[in-house]
């Protein structure tokens, strides 16, 4: 019975533990994707993306021509994004936290919203993807 009641104080403790801990360790959820959080992300990619990403999102931007390897074309559909993979959550997280041994620089001096109306701006240049028949 000791035993019983032990078990569930553990696994109801971790589960409060999660609970309240849980954002605080990098896992708030997304903000809703707004007009104006995408006109914020319109402005900061104009900024900051577009030397490298082009205006049309395809790589080809001035310095991107320079750049070994080139910048990602976020024109192909975002499932076949090298580093995401269809997850806006991992777009986030490579605008945070950049590519190593690239020119994909951390963004992380931009706040945390900043970073999410890239992320959804950037997004909004993907090709849907082609239904199968």
């Amino acid at each position: 019975m000791k035993m019983k009641r032990l078990l569930w104080v553990l696994v109801l403790g971790s589960f409060l533990l999660f609970s309240l801990f849980g954002q605080s360790f990098g896992q708030s959820a997304p903000p809703k994707k707004t007009p104006e959080l995408l006109a914020k992300g319109k402005k900061l990619y104009e900024q900051n993306c577009m030397p490298c990403h082009g205006a049309k999102g395809d790589g080809k931007g001035p310095a991107g021509a320079l750049l070994k390897p080139p910048p990602r074309d976020f024109n192909m559909p975002l499932s076949q994004w090298t580093h995401s993979k269809g997850d806006i959550k991992k777009v986030f997280e490579v605008i945070s936290k950049g590519i190593p041994n690239t020119a994909m620089v951390k963004w992380d001096q931009l706040s945390e919203q900043d970073r999410w109306a890239l992320a959804y701006f950037v997004e909004g240049f993907a090709t849907p993807p082609t239904k199968k028949k």
